[in-house]
């Protein structure tokens, strides 16, 4: 199969492209250097030429609703605009779970991203996984204060970021699923011990403070809104088989 792949050279879309091909699949990398726009829409029909699936993994820095909604907007339109245009037969798109019940400008941004793939002309595929592994030592940096960091208190169930990537490329072998059973990693943790634990094995000479988040977000996750509510499948690599990986 031919798979693009929007946001291929992220985290996450690294190890879909690795994976991708380890399978014997052509993939193709979707970022302005090979002279795609994402949010222009230049480049993308060439680029989607004989495409079988396209998986999207793009992220945003963005935290306001209007900045994040206009990003996953944009972008998830000329994705899907252009796939539709040159006979794309499968979207596949990630998403976080829980974004529905903690209310995150970020998260609203994804929401959107949901509701035009469903809404969508291409058969399209959506997966929900909770926070990657990396996410412990990304939070590290979200505010600091000299060489003191603040970490959100949030309950989390990460998980593998190529676990999560074996499973995209799982969804586009096996064709179009609509919303298919949420994915978490194998233990229910809380984020700032998990931060902790890589300020200490990567030397960083971080002081990690939790703090609380006020309002509703806050509240949903610190709850454990962002892990699933129900049974569902499950990566099986710890934190600290990754960390120590």
């Amino acid at each position: 199969m031919r798979i693009a792949v929007a946001g291929g050279t992220g985290v996450v879309g690294a190890y879909v492209v690795a994976e991708a091909e380890a399978r014997g699949h052509e993939t193709v990398v979707l970022t302005r250097s090979t002279g795609v726009d994402l949010t222009t829409g230049v480049g993308l029909a060439d680029h989607l030429a004989a495409v079988d699936a396209v998986v999207d993994v793009t992220s945003t820095r963005e935290q306001q609703r209007a900045k994040a909604e206009a990003f996953f907007g944009t972008v998830t339109r000329n994705l899907l605009g252009a796939g539709a245009e040159v006979g794309v037969g499968h979207h596949v798109a990630l998403s976080i779970i829980g974004i529905d019940q903690v209310p995150s400008g970020y998260y609203q941004g994804k929401l959107l991203q949901e509701r035009l793939v469903e809404d969508g002309r291409v058969p399209w595929s959506i997966l929900r996984a909770s926070q990657f592994h990396e996410f412990a030592e990304q939070a590290l940096g979200f505010v600091t204060v000299g060489r003191l960091s603040l970490v959100p208190r949030m309950t989390t169930q990460p998980i593998a970021a190529r676990e999560v990537a074996q499973a995209l490329v799982d969804l586009v072998e096996a064709g179009p699923r609509g919303r298919v059973p949420d994915l978490a990693g194998p233990e229910v943790r809380e984020l700032v011990e998990l931060s902790r634990l890589v300020n200490r094995e990567r030397h960083l000479g971080r002081r990690v403070v939790g703090i609380r988040v006020p309002g509703a977000w806050g509240r949903g996750m610190r709850s454990g809104d962002l892990t699933p509510a129900d049974d569902g499948p499950r990566g099986t690599q710890t934190f600290e088989e990754w960390l120590r990986g």
